[in-house]
């Protein structure tokens, strides 16, 4: 599957130290939360938190329309939340880990997904990404994941993705990986931040995603902004609806 209409462009070294500059202040602004006992984001706002016991799935960004405009990429950031009764948090984060599965929990989104090795809370993951929109974008990718059990009914995770590969004429005799960093630019990372809270008959559940895109290149907008700009809001909302509904 090509996609020379997009144009192929490179991950700069530039990009990629705004988009950890990014994280670092994401992960003390998360670490300050957690240290302060303000866990979870619905508790922030009533009307939030009413919203979610009414059985909706609420998305929002976290800056500006969800996007960030850093040399040569986007950084896009957008936290959701949903509530799901009658589940405890054991269910959850056996669901959660259970990653063999999640690419028929997650599917058509996840299309392959493998624990490639556990240590304790540590997790190394590979997942298959299908990002499908006007264009389908096919990716391979690692994650090194961390959980954090803070006590019985709440616990806490990190995502950080370690290799993210395009892949063309995905299913193929000719499928082959693109060199990580020079692609499309669909899709150069992804990290993730997971809070579990059981409690109100239920458990929470929360993430806020934070990914790094190229940057939408002049006269392209049609053909790139859905992939970069409308994916990582969707992506969010079904990944907690699929959470739910595994639940």
């Amino acid at each position: 599957m090509g996609l020379p209409d997009a144009g192929k462009v490179e991950l700069k070294q530039q990009t990629q130290a705004a988009f950890e500059s990014y994280l670092r202040t994401t992960e003390k602004r998360l670490d300050q939360r957690v240290a302060e006992g303000n866990f979870l984001w619905a508790d922030d706002s009533a009307d939030r938190e009413r919203r979610l016991r009414a059985g909706q799935i609420v998305v929002e960004p976290i800056v500006n329309k969800g996007d960030t405009q850093v040399p040569g990429g986007l950084v896009h950031d957008w936290i959701g939340a949903v509530f799901v009764p009658k589940a405890t948090l054991e269910q959850t984060l056996a669901l959660v880990q259970d990653v063999d599965k999640h690419k028929s929990i997650y599917h058509p989104e996840v299309r392959d997904s493998r624990l490639l090795s556990r240590s304790g809370n540590d997790l190394k993951v590979y997942l298959r990404l299908v990002k499908k929109k006007i264009i389908t974008v096919v990716l391979n990718t690692y994650h090194d994941v961390r959980y954090f059990p803070v006590d019985g009914t709440r616990c806490y995770s990190r995502s950080h993705s370690t290799r993210i590969a395009e892949v063309e004429n995905s299913g193929e005799a000719k499928e082959r990986e693109l060199p990580p960093g020079n692609d499309h630019g669909f899709l150069w990372r992804l990290d993730s931040y997971w809070f579990f809270e059981e409690r109100d008959g239920g458990v929470y559940v929360e993430c806020e995603a934070v990914s790094l895109t190229r940057d939408v290149p002049s006269g392209l907008g049609w053909l790139v902004n859905p992939i970069v700009r409308s994916l990582p809001r969707e992506s969010l909302t079904n990944t907690l609806k699929s959470t739910r509904d595994a639940l």
